[in-house]
């Protein structure tokens, strides 16, 4: 076999620590079995973080992570000699000590140089690393979502999915799969009764209450909308009332990790929904990413993170309507009043 590349180097990483879908450790696990350099990679990169199994992990705030990052990079570039030495030393090192995490730096610095020299990976704490691969994971699976979107617009004359909806109507009931048309998520979900995008891509990796959907193709056929919320993890743009055709604008704001109002929805359909908005409701970030940001999918299928709400070209609040402020009260059925207001609704 042929040298690793670097995305089976990622892969092998990734399945040490933990951070490789079902998918993904089928697939580390065959190049292992396959390939006598993926092995002992593997052997050499279990044998690195060994002694982070003795360690009582402690929280790491993003700027040190970066710090260290920029550390290691001067490590890499000014000096190979010293990360083949420290391979050495880590590889013959005798763990004792339950010492916190971040107490230890010199320790950290050895085992992620050991990372970097033979990974090419830069990342000093597994939490963070947790979390920048389920942003990375959020962005593929959002641009698999606009490929399945161009796909259904291409074989229908180029109109985005929709459903025919009474004036009013709550877009709020995700799960409810009465014959009305009900909730917001239901024109996103005739791709997936379509085939065009896989049910798993609705879900977000870094959303603590998603669940993929466990569903056979005839299963599917019997629903009218995803099964329940927990099922979709995203939030999509409201038409506004004078919408025209719905067709792909690139500007446009198309959808994006899920909106904070998700969080105080009612799951009983039978109840009168209305919410007071209040100034947490107004700022929050999405917790699919523990509130650092949001990806958005725009309509030209870029995908961007955004660490405010405040995003495309007109800066506009996209989980919340223009005439929104403290106070106002939400009732589940408004829609955007003009096209430049990018409401995303659960």
């Amino acid at each position: 076999m042929t040298s690793l590349n670097n995305l089976q180097k990622q892969l092998l990483f990734d399945y040490c620590i933990g951070l490789t879908s079902e998918q993904q450790a089928a697939e580390a696990k065959a190049l292992i079995s396959s390939s006598k350099e993926a092995a002992e990679l593997y052997s050499k990169l279990q044998s690195a973080l060994s002694p982070l199994d003795s360690s009582e992990p402690e929280p790491c705030p993003d700027d040190l992570a970066e710090r260290t990052i920029l550390r290691l990079k001067e490590l890499a570039n000014s000096s190979h000699d010293q990360l083949e030495h420290l391979l050495a030393t880590e590889q013959t090192r005798t763990v004792t000590t339950k010492a916190g995490f971040w107490h230890n730096f010199n320790h950290v610095i050895s085992v992620a140089a050991v990372i970097l020299l033979v990974a090419g990976i830069l990342i000093p704490s597994l939490s963070f690393a947790r979390q920048y691969v389920y942003k990375c994971r959020c962005q593929n699976q959002l641009k698999d979502i606009f490929s399945g979107l161009s796909n259904y617009t291409e074989d229908n004359d180029g109109q985005l999915p929709t459903v025919a909806a009474a004036t009013g109507s709550p877009w709020w009931k995700v799960g409810y799969q009465g014959k009305e048309n009900h909730s917001n998520t239901r024109p996103v979900w005739l791709l997936v009764k379509g085939n065009y995008v896989k049910p798993a891509s609705f879900v977000c990796p870094g959303s603590r209450q998603g669940r993929s959907l466990q569903l056979n193709e005839s299963q599917i056929q019997k629903y009218n909308d995803f099964p329940t919320r927990k099922h979709i993890t995203y939030s999509f743009r409201i038409r506004c009332i004078n919408a025209k055709k719905g067709r792909l604008v690139c500007s446009k704001v198309l959808m994006a990790d899920s909106n904070p109002l998700s969080e105080r929805l009612p799951s009983d359909f039978s109840k009168t929904f209305k919410l007071l908005v209040d100034e947490e409701l107004m700022t929050l970030n999405s917790n699919n990413h523990k509130r650092r940001g949001q990806n958005v999918l725009f309509g030209d299928g870029c995908v961007e993170f955004a660490k405010t709400r405040r995003t495309g070209v007109s800066e506009d609040d996209i989980f919340a309507l223009q005439e929104m402020s403290c106070g106002s009260e939400m009732k589940g059925y408004e829609v955007p009043s003009c096209e430049t207001d990018a409401f995303l609704a659960p």
